[in-house]
């Protein structure tokens, strides 16, 4: 047999197509060939290897030939189809990669520290929700200053419509967002302007629709370890090897035949494995030896993650570390129930959370369950921060922004606070022009088990005062209608309009900042410390620069902070000018905070994140607005 990429699915060889499947405790397999109207054509027995796996070589099948696997009499698509073109349930078609022109030949990713992430949904992100589209907005990208944007889920999932996390085809783009041939013209387009493409994969748990996986073999689970999704795989028990192949090797197809760069794995505490090398570290392995990247999402705080493997570290490149907009949103809005009653919004925690990387190491959680180990000692880079992402919009029963719950001055302070820390920023489609539009829940599933996910959404949110009345968890978009799935669409004609457009110049102003003055952010080379009641300042040291200095307070608050702090006090023969406020008129602000000299004082009132850098002393008077 021909050498293969990937163990199972229809790949084409010299002497036509070979498709592989492994089964378990079946009598039969066979490959059936079907034309365009799913009539049969042709049917050819598999034959059972030595490991379990049925294969056979079909010299009359090519690129677009569809098929279906006949397990013991029933027919189902191919676990391992490389598109599905009629969904879910409908025949797999055999692709041919190599017909593709790529040419980022010299292509060179940016490195981890320089990352800048935009997530998005292929389906939202635009009117028409297609691969393609996605092209057209890379101007807008590129010109905020965006080099890494982040796909969720494009795995096919069952219906029209989804978030994605429902996937069922691992290694089948989703047919409703284009062809296999336009997600590799997304990517190759994204090399040739300079922007990175992530990829955010599901390994931890199925769909509910389409799911065939147990049709081929009851060994694909592991019903002990549980999930919050259902029965986890079966990852370590005896015989799992082909099981651990299907996901090991979906991030190097995903490289090798889309040229993806790197890859954030959803939810990997719902990883089980007892392994002695777990599913994580092989995967990362794996996808580093190729060049590319792995970012967890993981809620335990967890350093093991991204630790050195020589310090008996898993070895990612970095973690979602949602700490940060908890303790921002907290001290922000005040909510305090579900997950965001962890967190009071104090300036202790912000702080700590700005020093560590996350806010818990180890203390205990309100359920009495410690949480979290040390990350101070880890470079920043290494977690990405958030005011917003799909789970914190999303899972919001009316999937409102953080723009809509609190004031300009705020949000353009959170926005400006996250851009200028060493951390790696990541941002949600729409908030860089705070949109007007939410981001909802939306599925499409059939009758039952749309209507089963309808009223679990709404039972979700029964425990919280605002919905404790049924009548108004009644007024919850429900996820299978049609039109929360429009509305979570975003509006691209918001951007030149007010204050969507001082908001979208704050955030370009800001993230050219970061790219051109903050370069040195590792440990080491700044500090951190709250310097009066509502306001911290962290100091980067930047050499024959001078030093740069930045003050943020997330809540009005009037502020008289004196230079009599080491942190605040420029350095011999310097003085501090003023460089950008998130409160100028040109984003919409009006009160700046200033640095009076004559009482050697700064001055806050609003909500506002403020720069100074440091000159010599000799230059002129300071500055405190950009006029």
């Amino acid at each position: 047999m021909d050498v293969r990429h990937v163990s199972q699915g229809a790949e084409i060889t010299g002497n036509g197509v070979t498709f592989r499947a492994w089964a378990t405790d079946r009598k039969q397999l066979s490959v059936v060939i079907l034309n365009e109207r799913n009539r049969i054509i042709r049917e050819l027995a598999m034959e059972l290897e030595g490991t379990g796996y049925y294969s056979v070589i079909d010299p009359a099948s090519g690129a677009g030939t569809f098929y279906k696997y006949r397990v013991d009499g029933d027919c189902f698509p191919d676990m391992v189809s490389r598109f599905q073109p009629v969904g879910a349930h409908g025949p797999s078609q055999v692709i041919d990669p190599r017909g593709f022109r790529w040419t980022d030949q010299g292509w060179r990713p940016p490195r981890l520290r320089d990352l800048v992430i935009y997530e998005l949904h292929v389906g939202a992100f635009t009117k028409l929700g297609t691969f393609e589209a996605v092209i057209e907005r890379f101007d807008h990208l590129l010109q905020l200053g965006i080099n890494a944007i982040e796909l969720m889920p494009v795995a096919d999932f069952a219906g029209e419509r989804n978030w994605g996390y429902d996937g069922v085809f691992l290694y089948a783009p989703a047919h409703t967002y284009g062809s296999p041939e336009n997600l590799r013209m997304l990517v190759n387009t994204a090399h040739a302007v300079g922007m990175a493409v992530i990829l955010d994969v599901v390994y931890n748990h199925l769909g509910p629709d389409g799911n065939y996986l147990g049709s081929y073999s009851n060994r694909y689970f592991n019903a002990p370890h549980y999930t919050p999704w259902g029965a986890a795989f079966n990852l370590n028990e005896p015989g799992a090897g082909p099981v651990r192949s299907l996901f090991a090797e979906n991030p190097l197809y995903w490289m090798h035949e889309f040229h993806i760069d790197g890859f954030r794995l959803d939810a990997t505490h719902a990883i089980l494995d007892e392994s002695p090398r777990h599913l994580i570290q092989e995967i990362t392995e794996s996808v580093q030896a190729k060049g590319g990247l792995v970012i967890c999402e993981d809620p335990r705080n967890e350093r093991k993650l991204i630790l050195p493997r020589d310090k008996d570290g898993y070895g990612c490149d970095a973690v979602w570390a949602d700490d940060f907009h908890h303790v921002v949103r907290v001290q922000m809005t005040g909510e305090n129930e579900g997950y965001m009653g962890n967190f009071q919004g104090t300036m202790n925690e912000l702080v700590k959370a700005l020093r560590e990387g996350w806010c818990f190491t180890g203390e205990l959680q309100k359920d009495g369950t410690p949480r979290g180990t040390k990350g101070s000692d880890l470079e920043p880079e290494h977690f990405v921060h958030c005011i917003s992402n799909h789970d914190q919009v999303g899972n919001r029963a009316f999937g409102d922004r953080l723009n809509r719950s609190i004031s300009p001055a705020a949000y353009r302070a959170a926005s400006a606070l996250l851009l200028t820390t060493p951390y790696t920023p990541m941002l949600f489609m729409g908030q860089e022009w705070a949109t007007s539009h939410p981001f909802l829940y939306f599925t499409d599933h059939r009758k039952e088990l749309g209507k089963g996910v309808t009223e679990g959404r709404r039972k979700e949110f029964a425990d919280f005062s605002e919905f404790r009345d049924p009548a108004t968890r009644k007024q919850i978009p429900d996820p299978q209608a049609l039109t929360t799935f429009e509305s979570s669409k975003l509006s691209w004609d918001e951007l030149n309009k007010t204050p969507h457009a001082e908001t979208l110049r704050l955030y370009t102003d800001f993230l050219r900042f970061r790219r051109t003055r903050l370069i040195q952010r590792h440990r080491g080379s700044w500090k951190l410390d709250q310097v009066s009641d509502s306001t911290i300042a962290l100091r980067y040291h930047t050499g024959e620069q001078g030093d740069i200095l930045i003050l943020a307070q997330l809540l009005p608050n009037e502020a008289a902070i004196s230079l009599a702090l080491d942190l605040l006090r420029p350095s011999a023969g310097k003085r501090w000018r003023f460089t950008l406020s998130s409160n100028e008129s040109i984003y919409g602000g009006s009160q700046l905070g200033l640095f009076d000299p004559r009482s050697q004082q700064f001055l806050l009132s609003e909500p506002e994140v403020i720069v100074f850098c440091e000159e010599n002393e000799t230059a002129h008077e300071y500055a405190v607005s950009n006029s």
